[in-house]
């Protein structure tokens, strides 16, 4: 690509639903104030498929957050409610109404137009509709405060989406470059990044990724070394 595709730091505001999002475009101003002092240092572009994983990143980041979501209620230790629900509104803005509509209009298309994976495909959409769904329930659930129901919807997301993206990223994503010159994949990836420039007023997948750091530090679970198991020696 001749822009780079990373070129944008946010601070850490978060995105709920329509209702309580913060604007992306503000976040946007910030970024530029910043640029006007400060000369930003290039950085590589990064490819279609790259791209659409790294965002699935952001999912997965999410999908931590719920994990311990889950967790607190189960273990009834008192939570936060609005993380969940803006977690969800990441998952909303950024990852139904943005990643998978570029799915359903760039590359499922070109997959059941060539008539590939087309099982896959019809699978892979019919998980996003449900998703969304799932996704408005949570937050209803969480708002009522019934706990009951929202540890099971969020059970529900997170093992439809594991296996959801694995499947595209070990499977769909890497054929599709059995589908498209490189000079077509090329101009995905250009057509991707308008998209989400004109979509968030800047580099949506910084300002996700800024927003589900926040997130996870008011849930305690940003530090990766808390993942590490604590394993002994075999003898």
């Amino acid at each position: 690509m001749k822009t780079s595709r990373r070129n944008f730091l946010v601070g850490t505001s978060v995105v709920a639903t329509s209702a309580l999002g913060t604007p992306f475009a503000a976040l946007a101003m910030q970024t530029a104030q910043k640029k006007a002092v400060a000369k930003e240092e290039p950085k590589a572009d990064v490819s279609t498929n790259e791209d659409l994983m790294r965002e699935h990143g952001v999912l997965n980041r999410v999908l931590l957050i719920y994990d311990e979501g889950m967790r607190r209620i189960q273990a009834k230790e008192k939570f936060d409610g609005t993380v969940i629900i803006k977690s969800a509104g990441i998952i909303k803005s950024f990852i139904e109404d943005y990643h998978e509509k570029l799915e359903e209009e760039h590359i499922f298309p070109r997959f059941e137009k060539a008539d590939k994976l087309v099982e896959l495909t019809v699978n892979l959409r019919a998980q996003h509709a449900m998703g969304r769904q799932v996704t408005e329930n949570i937050v209803a659930s969480m708002k009522s405060g019934d706990m009951q129901t929202l540890n099971t919807l969020l059970a529900a997301f997170n093992r439809m989406y594991r296996p959801h993206e694995a499947r595209e990223d070990t499977v769909l994503f890497p054929a599709l470059h059995s589908l498209v010159s490189k000079h077509e994949y090329d101009a995905m990836g250009e057509e991707f990044e308008r998209i989400e420039r004109k979509t968030f007023g800047g580099d949506g997948f910084e300002m996700a990724v800024n927003q589900v750091a926040e997130l996870e530090k008011q849930f305690d679970i940003y530090d990766i070394s808390l993942f590490t198991p604590s394993v002994s020696p075999t003898k």
